[in-house]
């Protein structure tokens, strides 16, 4: 991953500069974004993707196009910007909370006042990520050993976040002090994450990976090649239910009748204490296209044929044997030490 970077700011400070993870692993391209529609199509396009990354691209993208908006109605205006960016993808709360931010920096204050208001903002935004990741990373380095086999599904490394990333983060840390780890990448059918991203990052950083299809993980585990499972998550509702790309919660299942352990890794930022549950987390759905065309030749499937594409699923709570944060490693019931942790 040697000079390779996710998302940052503009050197000078007009634009959002961004790696088109769509075009990977065949392409490494980067597009510099300096308007809302831009920024939109960017997160919705999943050219940007990852809960933290997606959070810091909107804290950049609200600084980067508050220096176009009028002066007189320029919080009202900020916003609009605001509330459009999060409809492209509402499931990943990191999103709407680097709004949320962004907006209360600037609040009460007139254009010309906010504006270094927003820099700050968006740069502390990046930089406590950058910090996330380095702690959730070392607090995963205490669950595994040397020599463990790890299975993944879809990316939560570094081109999710900032450095280090979540699920992804113990392992490119835990390489660098020395450890050797054997990952089993699922694929992660529709959008190919684990294959294009995760086997990219974790090859790239000499990491011993063996890129599976998604429906093998089951048979993997029960040849004993795993001893836990890394995944990240866009959303943590307060009782701990989990919502991360689609797929996760079938190998939840599978880790559990194979008693092994399920580890969600998520900043702080991703816990939802006003979502009670998982039914409450709304399941983004997208086009046909990515199941019966996206990464073919040829169509797979005929036109007249239906699809059912949700991006997400949620994990049930019982599922996880912990939720690993920057701040410590909470266990079940969520409810009770998520609150204890963090004073939900």
């Amino acid at each position: 991953m040697d000079k390779i970077f996710t998302v940052r700011i503009s050197e000078d400070k007009n634009a959002v500069e961004i790696l088109d993870q769509t075009l990977l692993p065949n392409e490494v391209k980067y597009l510099r974004l300096d308007n809302a529609d831009s920024l939109f199509e960017a997160i919705k396009e999943l050219r940007v993707r990852g809960a933290p990354a997606i959070g810091i691209a909107a804290g950049f993208g609200m600084y980067v196009c508050a220096k176009r908006l009028t002066d007189g109605d320029f919080y009202n205006e900020l916003k609009q910007l605001g509330d459009y960016l999060i409809s492209s993808r509402p499931t990943a709360v990191n999103l709407a909370h680097a709004v949320e931010r962004m907006l209360s920096a600037a609040k009460g204050a007139d254009k010309e006042s906010a504006l270094p208001l927003l820099y700050e903002e968006c740069m502390r935004i990046y930089d406590e990520d950058r910090e996330m990741c380095r702690r959730i990373s070392e607090y995963g380095l205490t669950l595994v050993k040397d020599g463990d086999g790890i299975l993944t599904h879809c990316n939560a490394g570094a081109l999710a976040a900032s450095e280090y990333g979540t699920g992804l983060g113990t392992l490119l840390l835990g390489k660098e002090l020395g450890y050797n780890f054997r990952v089993f990448s699922d694929e992660t059918r529709p959008l190919l994450q684990g294959a294009r991203l995760t086997s990219f990052e974790l090859n790239h950083a000499g990491i011993d990976v063996t890129l599976i299809c998604d429906n093998a993980a089951s048979l993997v585990m029960s040849q004993g090649k795993i001893q836990a499972c890394f995944v990240g998550c866009d959303r943590v509702a307060a009782n701990g239910d989990t919502a991360n790309k689609i797929g996760t919660r079938s190998v939840a299942i599978n880790a559990k009748f194979h008693n092994i352990p399920f580890y969600v890794f998520c900043p702080s930022s991703t816990i939802d204490f006003g979502c009670e549950s998982g039914e409450k987390i709304v399941i983004e759905e997208r086009g046909a296209d990515e199941i019966k065309t996206k990464f073919f030749e040829k169509p797979v499937a005929e036109d007249s044929v239906k699809c059912f594409n949700p991006a997400f699923d949620v994990t049930p709570a019982e599922l996880i044997t912990a939720i690993v944060t920057e701040k410590g490693i909470c266990r079940y019931p969520y409810t009770q030490s998520l609150k204890e942790l963090f004073g939900g």
